[in-house]
């Protein structure tokens, strides 16, 4: 005789007086009836149901569910690939609005004072404070990180187009030295890491070998870290990481 209305309720998590709400306006009627009057629903009605707040939850009013669920031809799976793909836009909308809030949290953190208009000309895509969390994760704590902090957050606009110009030239160097087929542990190599290491520690902190070695090692390992270096030749992250490598063992470090 199929479920009762009090059953429905319990699986689907919604009141009785919903189910009633969804019978008086055509959404969803039971397809049985008792003797008595009384509703009772059938397996198809629950596939309805579970359509219904699907629709629901993806912010559809009701009226146009009932015109979606009713369309000629449509049938369960065109509604679950339906369903699948506005989910699936909203989780993708979802996490970026989440990374931007996280970003905006790490800028607030750092300190940067810089405006809107200022950083979009500087980085444009390009996020510092994402590369800011990362070193909190691998050195939080350490005077190298507070160095970076007190250091980032009085660096002005000006300071900011010499920081990122000086880091472009490096790595256009890399890259000229890379598909030039200079080895990693060559002169050029070692020279423009060192001019690397040099750079960090003029700007940001005091830049040891040892903690030089292991951005090489972020840079490899991270995807966000190797699109600064993928796009301009494939392969230069690990060849960039090498030669930081190499410049360290022949420090002696």
């Amino acid at each position: 005789m199929g479920h009762s209305v009090g059953q429905v309720a319990r699986l689907a998590g919604v009141t009785v007086r919903t189910l009633h709400h969804y019978d008086e306006i055509g959404l969803l009627s039971p397809g049985q009836r008792t003797a008595s009057g009384y509703r009772r629903y059938t397996d198809a009605d629950l596939e309805r149901l579970q359509h219904v707040l699907f629709y629901r939850e993806l912010g559809f009013p009701l009226e146009e569910i009932a015109v979606i669920l009713d369309e000629p031809g449509s049938d369960t799976l065109t509604h679950l690939r339906r369903q699948h793909e506005l989910l699936s836009r909203r989780i993708g909308r979802l996490r970026e609005m989440t990374a931007a809030i996280e970003r905006a949290m790490e800028a607030n953190t750092m300190g940067i004072s810089l405006t809107p208009e200022e950083r979009f000309e500087l980085f444009g895509d390009f996020r510092p404070e994402e590369h800011e969390a990362e070193a909190g994760e691998l050195w939080g704590g350490t005077e190298a990180f507070e160095q970076s902090r007190r250091r980032m957050a009085k660096m002005t606009k000006d300071d900011w187009a010499r920081f990122t110009a000086e880091a472009a030239r490096t790595t256009e160097g890399f890259a000229k030295a890379f598909t030039d087929g200079l080895p990693a542990d060559g002169e050029v190599a070692m020279g423009l890491a060192e001019e690397h290491r040099a750079h960090i520690t003029r700007w940001c902190y005091d830049c040891s070998y040892e903690i030089h070695r292991g951005l090489g090692e972020m840079y490899v390992a991270d995807p966000r870290f190797a699109a600064n270096y993928e796009p301009l030749a494939p392969g230069l992250t690990r060849y960039i990481r090498d030669a930081f490598h190499a410049n360290a063992d022949r420090a002696g470090s």
